[in-house]
């Protein structure tokens, strides 16, 4: 691994990845990126009792099915690293109980995904592992039961409100040759820019995003066009806008950028401003994204995942939310 500038990572050894997987919940199965979806459930509950069990359940699809696109068993993977957006994260930890795989528990919030990648990319690459296994879940009634109001309270929300994505993302990443590689990772920086609005969160990350972009361009010494997409986690019809113009002020003009959680969903479901949450970035990744680029439609792909480092307290108490943006590349091999 060789190190440019302060915070990104060139993998010299590939990392290739191995084998994807999916689940999500109702609307998502409604969205336009449905038919990329491996696992979908038509309620919340997934035939589980509670809303808890049911993100353990998508948790359990994601990583069964990458599992099975790879070929592996549980045993032969190296590392097990995950997260959600529970209390404890603690869907990841239950789950990784029944794995007994060496395991490393991950919290940055939406933005997980992509920093698992990132560490699991940096154990291949520097021979810690030759097999490591990432998931990340969210739910829109775990989410909205510990985060906003109590569910049944009904209350009103804002426009620039997000709605939690339900559905879980898992990715194997290796040493066996594959269709796409890893090839960098840049690793954010906390940012805060004294926005306290929890249901404004777009506007809270977008900084983030934008500075881990420019980062990223300025230490790899790349222009915006050597990517056939640079791709935000979840900074929703609100925080894309809000990107556009900071990386503008930078001199960067995006002009192929998309953001998974404008993707997700229709414009007319009932989502307001769009998607978030930590499952948000992973299942439109390792769904739809990598399966574009395994057709051949996308070489060269930016994942920027986006995460709000808040908690009910630290609100409640009045506190500003600290925001994340990690990003890793992707590259499809001729």
């Amino acid at each position: 691994m060789e190190r440019r500038g302060q915070q990104t990572w060139h993998f010299h050894n590939p990392v290739y990845i191995q084998g994807t997987g999916t689940a999500v919940g109702p609307e998502e199965s409604k969205g336009p990126l449905a038919d990329s979806f491996d696992v979908c459930y038509d309620n919340l509950y997934a035939g589980e009792e509670n809303w808890e069990l049911a993100e353990r359940r998508l948790m359990k699809d994601a990583v069964e099915t990458a599992l099975k696109h790879a070929e592996k068993k549980s045993s032969e993977i190296d590392y097990f690293l995950a997260g959600d957006l529970l209390n404890q994260i603690v869907t990841s930890n239950y789950y990784a109980r029944e794995l007994e795989i060496p395991y490393l528990g991950l919290f940055s919030a939406c933005a997980t995904a992509m920093e698992g990648l990132a560490l699991a990319s940096l154990f291949i690459d520097t021979g810690v592992a030759k097999t490591s296994l990432v998931a990340v879940s969210s739910h829109n009634a775990t989410a909205e039961r510990q985060f906003r109001n109590p569910t049944e309270f009904g209350g009103q929300r804002p426009d620039t409100a997000t709605f939690t994505v339900t559905g879980a993302g898992a990715i194997i990443v290796g040493t066996k040759p594959a269709a796409i590689r890893v090839t960098e990772a840049t690793i954010g920086k906390v940012k805060d820019l004294g926005i306290k609005n929890p249901f404004d969160m777009g506007s809270a990350m977008a900084p983030a995003a934008a500075d881990t972009i420019v980062t990223h361009l300025k230490e790899t010494k790349r222009d915006p066009s050597y990517y056939d997409v640079i791709v935000t986690g979840d900074l929703s019809r609100v925080g894309s806008g809000i990107l556009r113009k900071l990386v503008q002020d930078k001199g960067i003009q995006l002009d192929h950028y998309e953001d998974c959680g404008v993707m997700i969903y229709h414009q007319e479901q009932p989502v307001f401003a769009g998607g978030s949450g930590a499952a948000c970035p992973a299942v439109v990744t390792f769904g739809h994204l990598l399966k574009e680029m395994n057709r051949g439609r996308i070489k060269r792909m930016l994942v920027v995942a986006t995460g709000a480092l808040l908690s009910p307290l630290m609100i409640q108490q009045k506190e500003s939310i600290p925001c994340i943006a990690h990003a890793v590349s992707f590259e499809r091999e001729e």
